[in-house]
Parts: C-alpha cells; structure tokens; sequence
C-alpha cells in the first residue's frame, strides 16, 4: 500500500466533459437546466440548443474535490484491507466505507 502523489489531479478537461455529458442529457431528458450559458441566445433559440461552459476555477475546485475525496476513499479502503490481512484493495473494501465516506464529504 504505496503512498499517493498528494499533488496528483483529475485533469479539468475530463472534468468538462463529465459536467458537459451530464448537462447534456439532463437537457434530454427535460429536465432543469440550470447552468451557466457562454452566450446570450436569441430569443428564438430554445434551451435544448444553447452551449454551456463551467468557470475555470469552479473546474478546477471540482477536480481538487475529486483528488481529496478519492484520496480519502482509498485510504480509508486500505485500512479496512489491512485489517482484514489483504495486500489489495476490493470493490467490497469500497461498498463497505462509501456510506459513511459520502455523509462526510
């Protein structure tokens, strides 16, 4: 169980897509749209059309967020794992600390 580079991230272009993805098919499906948009559209244009963007700094947070919260996630499956006497970490070692782990964050 080596130690994690602390100065390794998500990188915000994958972060862009992820939001971009889902904003696109919650705007599929209907749903709110409460997104910043990049332009003013015209007042023809409908929502299903309009571009959407994310602040840089609001990427760049979400990716320090994620880097914590999966840092935090893999050490705490590591202790369980160590515990248990394995030398790997299992999907089970996650479904075990994941419900407290997200009523932390």
């Amino acid at each position: 169980m080596g130690d994690c580079d602390a100065t390794a991230s998500f990188m915000s272009d994958l972060i862009r897509a992820i939001f971009k993805l889902v904003w696109s098919r919650r705007t599929d499906r209907g749903g709110p749209v409460d997104e910043a948009v990049d332009i003013e559209p015209a007042a023809e244009t409908s929502r299903r059309n309009r571009s959407t963007s994310a602040n840089a700094s609001a990427l760049q947070v979400s990716c320090e967020l994620l880097r914590m919260f999966v840092a935090e996630a893999v050490q705490r499956c590591a202790v369980i794992a160590e515990a248990e006497g394995a030398t790997t970490i299992e999907p089970t070692h996650l479904e075990r600390v994941l419900p407290q782990l997200l009523l932390d964050f």
